[in-house]
């Protein structure tokens, strides 16, 4: 084939807002499996951080008022008690209360429109705000479990009213159970055809499986204080109540570490799945003029909002109207498989031409 002299390229950049229906040949690529969910559900709602999440707003919501009505009622039998158990979990649903109110500040910021200090939008304050609640777990719910625990073993004394106590974790149960099932039944919901763990991994929203985890780990609380409350009692030995104590800690350094080790890949900058960066490509390798892909990058601005910036080589012998052609022809066709794909930036450069920070593709 012969090389014509290569006329000057314009990198191309697209409209944000453009669709356009993709031709026939490509109506059967579907997007990789369970990747659309969230983009279904942005459809639906219209647009809008809290709008979209429609569904992440009631989980937090009855989150919310089963936590006030739970830790008004453990700081009672706390007081009454001293069970050292039953202070670590009021201290735990003060903590989720606060987490939750976080969760919705947190919404609320994401939903700000871009602007010029920040042309890419709020989205990563989400993200944010779950690193804040992991470390909240971790600070305030964790360590309190810890003191109280150590406490309770190096000056033990037997709880007093235990009937209290069990009156109280065993409401506790029946509220965080029903808490449990509302964001249980939307993460289900959102998950789509995913397994649960691959939903977590994959998940760019990170408000419904929060909820989740610390309903999880409230439960799981309950059920240890419940037990070492019980034991105490029983075996007569009040230190197993402070056992108990050590134990809900333990729980809730692990929440918030998972918490803290998923919100943390989110905000420093998460690409999209392999298979949907695979997918962009080939996209972009079968549009018309384009011999190759240098790179294609991907970055997550919070969970319906996605950049993706390609740098393609394109045939010598297209002229600069048949680049740009091209680039709009690519820019439509990601954004239709893709909707969470709002931005799209193409680069039109020889691949052969040395690049100083070129990533392989």
């Amino acid at each position: 084939m012969r090389s014509h002299p290569r006329r000057p390229q314009q990198a191309a950049t697209s409209a944000i807002g453009a669709k356009a229906v993709p031709p026939k040949s490509d109506r059967r690529q579907r997007p990789p499996r369970g990747y659309n969910i969230a983009a279904k559900q942005r459809r639906r709602s219209g647009g809008g951080i809290v709008a979209e999440h429609s569904g992440s707003l009631r989980v937090i919501i009855a989150a919310i008022a089963g936590n006030v009505a739970i830790a008004i009622c453990k700081f009672g039998a706390a007081l009454v008690t001293g069970s050292a158990a039953m202070y670590s979990e009021a201290i735990h649903s003060t903590v989720d209360t606060g987490n939750e109110l976080l969760l919705l500040f947190g919404m609320r910021r994401a939903d700000k429109p871009p602007d010029a200090e920040h042309p890419f939008g709020y989205g990563l304050q989400l993200y944010f705000w779950v690193f804040v609640v992991a470390v909240m777990i971790f600070g305030l719910g964790a360590l309190v479990a810890f003191y109280e625990g150590v406490e309770k073993i190096l000056h033990a004394e037997p709880a007093r009213y235990v009937v209290v106590n069990y009156i109280v974790l065993g409401a506790s149960l029946v509220f965080e159970a029903g808490s449990w099932f509302v964001a249980f039944r939307e993460f289900r919901h959102q998950r789509g055809r995913l397994g649960w763990l691959e939903a977590v991994r994959r998940s760019k929203d990170p408000t419904v499986f929060t909820v989740l985890f610390e309903d999880s780990a409230a439960l799981i609380g309950l059920v240890i204080a419940l037990i070492g409350i019980a034991l105490a009692e029983i075996l007569e030995m009040p230190r197993l109540d402070g056992i108990a104590s050590l134990g809900i800690g333990v729980v809730l350094a692990a929440t918030a570490a998972f918490l803290a080790y998923e919100s943390q890949s989110l905000l420093t900058g998460e690409a999209v799945h392999p298979e949907v960066r695979a997918e962009i490509e080939r996209i972009a390798k079968t549009a018309p003029g384009v011999v190759g892909t240098n790179q294609v990058l991907t970055m997550h601005f919070g969970p319906h909002e996605v950049l993706a910036a390609l740098s393609l080589d394109f045939d010598d012998r297209r002229s600069a109207a048949d680049v740009e052609a091209a680039v709009s022809r690519i820019e439509r066709e990601i954004k239709a498989a893709f909707p969470e794909v709002t931005r799209v930036f193409v680069e039109a450069k020889d691949r052969n031409a040395p690049s100083q920070t070129e990533t392989p593709v």
